[in-house]
């Protein structure tokens, strides 16, 4: 409903939790060379997501998952939980449609 504080605008790309979405997540902080990339990649395996993290020139670590919505959120709220390797400092995301363009979840 419009006008009742909900964030569902900020999710760009459709509405229902079963819908198919692409979430990108950069994530700052003490996460290169500390098990980071391999811990998403098992997170979102365990959830049933496509996609990859790559780590970033800068010291980001780039998520690209797709698959159900509220899946995808469920990796978001892991990356920002605080029991990840290394230590996050932030995160920053950005909703789509899926593209189809992965199969499994890589490491990059």
């Amino acid at each position: 409903m419009a006008g009742t504080g909900s964030t569902e605008g900020t999710h760009g790309a459709g509405g229902g939790a079963d819908e198919g979405a692409r979430l990108t997540a950069w994530v700052r902080g003490r996460v290169q060379g500390v098990g980071f990339r391999w811990w998403v990649r098992s997170r979102a395996l365990e959830l049933g997501l496509t996609g990859a993290a790559t780590n970033l020139a800068d010291g980001r670590v780039e998520v690209v998952a797709e698959g159900p919505r509220e899946r995808c959120a469920q990796l978001l709220a892991h990356l920002r939980g605080g029991e990840t390797p290394g230590e996050v400092t932030g995160v920053v995301e950005r909703w789509e449609n899926p593209r189809g363009a992965y199969s499994g979840f890589a490491e990059r």
